[in-house]
């Protein structure tokens, strides 16, 4: 067969291909289920007052320039009075500042969700908002006090747009093994965590997975963070089906696993949850070597890469996807920006695959009992041999 001739087949395929995911969204609940999301990037807000403060007689690191290394070290060159005296005065600066120390960000995150809860519970008695506007305050307040709980550990907080957040399950700064999920559409501040379907949010991901390498090795100094840091889609709209969103949050994901091991935290196994498999995929070539030990994409529609190999990272990189998964029937192809290429799961793309034969429907990868949750604690354990 001619090369001509099979770069026709390969165009007619893709073109093929392409109409089908259409199909299959549109049978799905069609774009009009989704709506264009505008991407939350650059620092938070408070940067600007950040960069104006000389109370040191120095200037501060830019929060939107500044490598989380010269955070750390920044940090490092302050008194603890001074550490504090900044995270009072810049909480959401602060608490978002990758490569400052973990415990100071914890302090920041409290005082700017305690300062936005304030916010929101004065808009839901301002006279000039509508019983809509007020429900939604209300809302809004109440997921910032559920954050505020005793014993929870918000390692990022950003109020704008749908809302972003990050949250340590153990203790970081102790931790010998590290993971970090990355979820995928539809989560923000107030999909967080939920009690209908718990396991397709990052909270819930996040506990069963701390939870199974807690049984696993028992006494080992493990953490888990839930990072949801980026925009997500919204339903099954155009979004869902380009690279757009992923594309710019990628960014935010290679700082944010940059400024672990700025402030000295084991390189984690990233876990990738759908669409946050191509978060993951644009992040990794943006990451500091060795800042990640493995990469593992379930329940993906593609990564945008054709092969393992094009990550152009050292982490280990793995794929898992049950039967039952309704992703497996959308189209693995990439067409004028529509659609996210291979499956990772294809032996063919590189990928050391996961089983997880016991994992049901596309957000059952991290319930208690599947096989993919336990090898997703072997992984991040380190324990290789076990996965099976």
């Amino acid at each position: 067969m001619s090369v001509l001739r099979t770069a026709a087949l390969r165009s007619k395929r893709t073109i093929v291909a392409v109409g089908l995911t259409v199909a299959v969204v549109a049978g799905t609940g069609g774009w009009a289920a989704g709506s264009a999301q505008t991407a939350v990037t650059g620092p938070a807000p408070g940067a600007a007052a950040w960069r104006a403060d000389h109370s040191l007689d120095r200037p501060l690191p830019d929060p939107a320039k500044a490598a989380p290394a010269a955070v750390a070290r920044f940090f490092a060159s302050l008194t603890r009075a001074q550490q504090h005296t900044l995270a009072a005065r810049h909480p959401l600066t602060v608490g978002n500042l990758d490569g400052a120390p973990v415990p100071l960000r914890y302090e920041a995150n409290s005082l700017a969700l305690k300062a936005e809860r304030r916010h929101r519970l004065a808009q839901a008695t301002d006279p000039a908002g509508t019983l809509q506007d007020h429900r939604q305050a209300r809302k809004a307040a109440g997921r910032c006090a559920e954050l505020l709980a005793p014993g929870r550990r918000i390692l990022a907080f950003d109020p704008r747009g749908r809302g972003q957040v990050a949250e340590v399950h153990g203790d970081l700064t102790r931790a010998r093994h590290v993971a970090v999920v990355v979820p995928g559409s539809d989560i923000d501040l107030g999909s967080f965590d939920r009690a209908r379907d718990p396991y397709g949010t990052p909270t819930g991901m996040a506990t069963s997975l701390r939870r199974q390498m807690t049984a696993e090795a028992p006494g080992a100094r493990t953490a888990v963070i839930a990072w949801a840091g980026y925009t997500t889609p919204v339903g099954l709209g155009p979004d869902a089906a380009t690279g757009r969103l992923a594309e710019a949050g990628a960014p935010r994901l290679a700082r944010f696993l940059s400024g672990l091991a700025a402030v000295g935290a084991p390189a984690p196994a990233v876990l990738c949850h759908s669409y946050g498999s191509l978060v993951c995929g644009a992040a990794a070539a943006r990451t500091d070597r060795d800042a990640i030990a493995d990469l593992i994409v379930f329940a993906s529609p593609g990564i945008r890469h054709d092969s393992a190999a094009a990550l152009h990272t050292s982490a280990r990189v793995w794929a898992a996807r049950d039967a039952s998964d309704w992703i497996g029937n959308v189209p693995h192809v990439e067409f004028l920006g529509l659609g996210h290429g291979e499956d990772p799961t294809d032996p063919a793309f590189g990928a050391r695959r996961v089983p997880a034969a016991r994992a049901k429907g596309h957000t059952g990868y991290l319930a208690p009992g599947t096989d993919s949750l336990r090898n997703f604690a072997a992984i991040a354990l380190g324990r290789y041999a076990d996965v099976r």
